[in-house]
């Protein structure tokens, strides 16, 4: 980056925090503090182990602190300590951490980076979220109040949870919590059990709660749907799962069709090895489309810094933006990411990395000086596209 474009982001920056609407989280005083500055070298310098004390000490005092340095990035702590602003970590005094997720497009296993313009990976990343909000609300019983979606400013969105029960949950609890969320290692024999009626027993999905419910609800479905079918249909389409061949299939409607009520209570004995085999195909299928691929170091690290909602993104030129949970699916961060102070005017940039760009409508950008509205070029210059151009 030229030392006219670092210049100019770092003027535009702090033109921007003057009057930002900053996000502070509970109890600020007891956080740690860290930005990323704009420094003359192509590395990065991360500043931290600040409190907010070392800021002024309260919230208006970080408005000017980010309006005077104006950094490429900023960062509080997920954690809470004694003395946040302590250099070594075992000298802070941990008291307890929020739960924090991330999802970023460069994890998610349908999305190729490379071949994905910027606005699929954004798309792509909204239903991940979409998914893991469905997961805490209806298998962990949070509330839409307790959850803070929080746009990244990048690729990807975070989600905070601060609940005082929460916080004292070390790095392995917080992996647990991850596994159930990702599905890691997760198949049939985790989501049945023996349920003795009578003189027998049987094998049963639990059907309570958890993935034992999702898959009995794709199941109920998927029975429901072959039902419907004539044989040669509901044929075709058992074998089109994994591992169902011609005589499993034929056993499976076979229970379909005569045995419905005994697979809509979760019986996976019935028809027999069929209706097993069935639901391992369709926990695969669960699994596959119901799990969030969140980062696991960002909500594992009980010392992690994460970005201030209400800043500006180095990156991108995008603010890191809350999002109300009624206003998510109407969510474009192409368009509502943009800060305000960078709309209503055009700047000269010299693009050196010309191409697609998906900044609202699809275009293209060529190379070499040109007029652009202010908020593409911010975006140019902070992704290393453009370099600042003499008006």
């Amino acid at each position: 980056m030229e030392e006219r474009t670092r210049t100019y982001l770092r003027g535009r920056f702090g033109d921007y925090y003057s009057s930002a609407e900053l996000a502070l989280p509970p109890e600020p005083e007891r956080r740690e503090w860290g930005h990323i500055p704009y420094t003359a070298s192509d590395g990065t310098t991360m500043v931290r182990h600040r409190s907010l004390l070392d800021m002024g000490g309260d919230a208006q005092s970080v408005r000017e602190f980010l309006t005077r340095e104006a950094p490429r990035h900023a960062y509080f702590s997920a954690a809470r300590y004694e003395d946040p602003g302590r250099n070594e970590m075992a000298a802070k005094g941990w008291q307890g951490a929020d739960l924090v997720f991330d999802l970023d497009a460069d994890h998610l296993p349908a999305i190729d980076a490379e071949a994905a313009s910027y606005a699929e990976m954004l798309e792509a990343c909204k239903d991940a979220l979409k998914r893991l909000l469905t997961l805490l609300m209806e298998d962990f019983g949070f509330t839409e109040d307790q959850l803070l979606v929080v746009f990244s400013g990048g690729r990807g969105y975070h989600v905070h949870i601060r609940e005082a029960a929460l916080l004292e949950l070390d790095s392995d609890a917080r992996r647990e919590v991850v596994d159930y969320v990702r599905a890691v290692e997760l198949d049939r024999d985790d989501l049945v059990r023996t349920v003795r009626h009578g003189s027998t027993t049987r094998r049963e999905l639990k059907t309570e709660g958890g993935w034992g419910r999702r898959v009995h609800r794709r199941l109920v479905e998927f029975v429901e749907d072959l039902r419907e079918m004539d044989d040669d249909d509901a044929m075709s389409t058992l074998m089109d799962l994994d591992g169902i061949g011609e005589g499993r299939a034929t056993t499976i409607l076979g229970a379909v069709r005569n045995n419905p009520d005994a697979i809509r209570e979760g019986n996976v004995e019935a028809g027999g090895p069929g209706i097993r085999r069935l639901v391992e195909a369709l926990t695969a299928e669960v699994t596959a489309t119901q799990t969030a691929p969140i980062d696991e170091p960002v909500t594992t690290d009980v010392r992690r810094l994460i970005r201030l909602p209400g800043t500006l993104h180095g990156g991108t030129g995008f603010v890191v933006k809350p999002i109300p949970h009624d206003e998510l699916n109407a969510f474009d961060p192409l368009e509502d990411a943009v800060a305000d102070r960078f709309r209503g005017q055009r700047v000269m940039v010299n693009v050196t990395e010309p191409g697609p760009l998906d900044l609202g409508a699809e275009t293209t950008i060529t190379s070499g000086p040109q007029s652009v509205e202010e908020h593409v070029g911010v975006f140019l210059m902070a992704r290393g596209r453009a370099e600042k151009a003499a008006e």
